[in-house]
């Protein structure tokens, strides 16, 4: 029991009184909504309906989903440090 004592990991508390806010959700809702983005995530969507509309298919998303990801996080990287405490 003294061993737990001794050996306990460290508690982070946030105020109470502030709201946190995740600062990369916020930036990613940015990205999102530029031009080139938005039509690599529909690019994504089309190809997600394509394949739940077939019963028997191969056809994954996997190509679209990371091109997707992949172009969402460059654009938060830009100033997602800048934000960071």
């Amino acid at each position: 029991m003294a061993f737990r004592n001794w050996f306990s990991l460290p508690v982070v508390r946030a105020d109470d009184e502030q709201d946190l806010v995740d600062p990369q959700s916020v930036l990613r809702e940015k990205c999102q909504a530029k031009g080139h983005i938005e039509s690599l995530y529909n690019k994504y969507q089309e190809c997600n309906d394509r394949v739940n509309g077939r019963s028997k298919t191969t056809e994954t998303c996997i190509e679209e989903l990371f091109d997707y990801v992949a172009e969402l996080d460059h654009c938060v990287s830009h100033s997602l440090f800048t934000k960071l405490k």
